[in-house]
């Protein structure tokens, strides 16, 4: 890569960091960037991996000082979400992911449909959840582990709606619950690709430093916003992305 490819790389992935905090879909940007800059695409989908986790480490940091992060609730789905993640990313080794690109868009748009003709979802937090929402939850959660291991893109925008959807969070307890929740799911898949000699180290540091920065930043005005800004900047990104994933595919 020439150094002026690396500087596009570090606003884009400054950028996507910063705004992803929120929204999630980092991947539905940065990977496909990486391909157009002639990075093979396997080495390209572990090296964002190994930036993804140090962006989640990043985000993290302003909520865990917040206590906006409830593990009493969340340590299931961390453990579920390592077992999914290990999968996914054993996968990812054996094939590419161009193929989900579809797949992705139409969830995205599912996604933001959903949520704005709930008009009253991830506003309150739920005073119960049932047992079968809770299990649907976990499924789920597994599921898109499995993805989030094996790609990443658009992820944590659907786990996201998931937890708001059925687990009962407001979108600021889903919001920070992801990221912690993604750092366990991006550092599994990451030791998966490091195993198998897939990570770029060098490009992978440089990213990894940009995303922290860029991720702890928007965190630390994202723990600040309410839950109504927070609903109007995720649906207006979902909707951004999917339309943009959607074109690309077609």
């Amino acid at each position: 890569m020439t150094f002026v490819q690396e500087v596009v790389l570090i606003i884009l992935f400054l950028i996507t960091s910063f705004i992803g905090v929120v929204t999630g879909s980092n991947s539905l940007i940065t990977v496909p960037a990486m391909f157009q800059l002639g990075i093979d695409p396997k080495v390209a989908v572990a090296t964002n991996m190994f930036g993804l986790t140090f962006m989640s480490i990043g985000a993290s940091i302003p909520f865990l000082r917040r206590r906006a992060v409830d593990f009493r609730t969340t340590w299931p789905l961390l453990a579920i979400t390592v077992i999914g993640s290990a999968l996914g990313a054993l996968l990812a080794v054996v094939m590419t992911a161009g193929s989900l690109k579809l797949t992705v868009s139409v969830a995205m748009i599912v996604v933001a449909v959903f949520i704005l003709f709930r008009r009253d979802l991830g506003l309150k937090h739920a005073a119960a959840v049932s047992t079968g929402a809770m299990i649907l939850t976990y499924f789920l959660t597994f599921a898109l582990g499995v993805y989030g291991g094996l790609y990443s893109g658009g992820y944590i925008t659907i786990l996201t709606t998931v937890l708001v959807a059925f687990f009962g969070m407001t979108f600021t307890e889903a919001v920070a619950s992801t990221k912690v929740i993604n750092i366990f799911s991006s550092m599994i898949a990451t030791v998966v690709f490091i195993w198998k000699g897939l990570v770029d180290y060098k490009l992978g540091i440089l990213l990894s430093v940009t995303m922290f920065i860029g991720a702890y930043v928007g965190a630390h005005y994202a723990s600040k916003m309410n839950d109504v800004w927070l609903r109007r900047i995720f649906l207006a990104v979902v909707f951004l992305l999917a339309i943009k994933t959607l074109f690309d595919f077609l």
